[in-house]
């Protein structure tokens, strides 16, 4: 599909999205509804519209599917799950604003919230009000503390565990191999460096350069020779969605750099690295889930999905519908324990999550401690196929 067909196909996916939300009054209800405080509610700052939409439709799309699901086969104990979202164009305000609506509205157990930001801004209330678990699109290293943000978890690594999972992947491919580090200054893209740094040097591996650039499209031809100087084995970059990750690819193949170039979670859609074209063959990166077409080993959620939805589904789609398997698993287990289902006892059932198996959404079973996924692959860029092939085993981080 040509990047103008790629555009009106997600402008009319939006439109119709934002059409069925409106429709019901800014809510999107699905499954049955029962009594009120009968069903398990789902409430959710999602970016439909704004820059982060790309990733808010696939998202939504991810939730409903594994509501559906559930409530298909009767509920959790008997109980339907219900979704209610509102976009917020991926702003803090808007987020917060679209929280204290649902929350006024309904009596709301689970929560998807869009942004870091909106993550570290609503703490504070779900803290005072004990009543919701939340989980989101944040991967930062900050929400990965129990004792700060209780009663949050993120759903896959957090940004230093990403780094983890690629630094331990280079030393075992490379011992005592030469990386560096390309971020954006942003509190995204500086995130994981100082943890990171430290950690490199553990694994016996050097640091030769640090470049951090503005997000976004930017001349960096400048920073391109800089990086040249450096000669690393490995650059990871961190902080951005795509550019101006191909322009560094390119232009250091120009100039002759032998560097295997990486990437984080946000960045490693197969929509994003395929927009590389031919510069980003090989290019490599972390992932804490299978890819949508991924046919490796059992599967059975990756095919029902498939069943659902022929079509390519994202990696935020099942960022979004994992999140929803594990909000069901421990409001399922909170239930079972005959315990109420406020803030503390569905995280409490969350962590007695031990070898979980997700379906095949994550090859390996899972085991959550804290408030973190660490677990991930390293896939690379096949262009000649066009997919994003397996380049290591599953990296779980003790």
């Amino acid at each position: 599909m040509s990047k103008k067909g790629e555009q009106m196909s997600v402008s009319r996916t939006r439109r119709a999205v934002l059409g069925a939300m409106a429709a019901a009054g800014g809510l999107s209800v699905v499954g049955g509804v029962q009594a009120q405080g009968e069903d398990i509610v789902i409430g959710g700052s999602i970016p439909m519209s704004g820059v982060f939409a790309f990733a808010g439709i696939g998202i939504h799309a991810g939730i409903q599917d594994y509501v559906k699901i559930v409530n298909d086969a009767g509920g959790v104990k008997g109980r339907k799950l219900r979704y209610v979202p509102e976009d917020t164009a991926y702003k803090v305000d808007a987020s917060v604003a679209a929280f204290k609506k649902i929350t006024s509205q309904n009596k709301v157990n689970l929560y998807y919230g869009d942004s870091t930001g909106f993550a570290k801004t609503i703490n504070p209330e779900l803290e005072r009000m004990g009543s919701i678990m939340m989980a989101g699109a944040s991967f930062a290293s900050e929400i990965n503390d129990p004792q700060k943000y209780p009663h949050q978890f993120l759903v896959g690594p957090d940004y230093t565990e990403m780094f983890g999972i690629l630094l331990n992947y280079i030393a075992k491919e490379q011992p005592g191999a030469k990386v560096a580090f390309v971020y954006s200054d942003t509190e995204f893209g500086r995130d994981p460096i100082e943890k990171s740094r430290e950690l490199a040097r553990k694994l016996g591996l050097s640091v030769s350069g640090e470049i951090m650039t503005p997000p976004g499209s930017v001349d960096v031809s400048t920073e391109v020779i800089k990086l040249r100087r450096a000669a690393p084995d490995y650059t990871i970059f961190h902080g951005y969605v795509l550019a101006p990750i191909p322009e560094f690819v390119t232009q250091g193949k120009q100039m002759g750099m032998k560097s295997k170039f990486m990437g984080t979670f946000w960045t490693m859609d197969h929509s994003m690295v395929m927009k590389m074209g031919e510069a980003g063959d090989g290019f490599m990166g972390v992932m804490p889930f299978r890819y949508y077409y991924d046919t490796e080993g059992k599967s059975p959620m990756l095919e029902k999905i498939r069943q659902m939805r022929p079509e390519y589904q994202s990696t935020a789609y099942t960022q979004g519908f994992l999140t929803a398997m594990l909000f069901t698993e421990a409001a399922k287990r909170t239930l079972d324990a005959g315990k109420e289902l406020n803030g503390k006892n569905l995280k409490a059932a969350l962590n007695s999550i031990e070898n979980f198996d997700t379906g095949g959404i994550i090859g390996v079973p899972i085991t959550i401690k804290g408030n973190s996924i660490p677990v991930g692959r390293i896939y690379r860029a096949d262009m000649k196929a066009q997919k994003m092939v397996a380049a290591s085993d599953w990296i779980v981080l003790k």
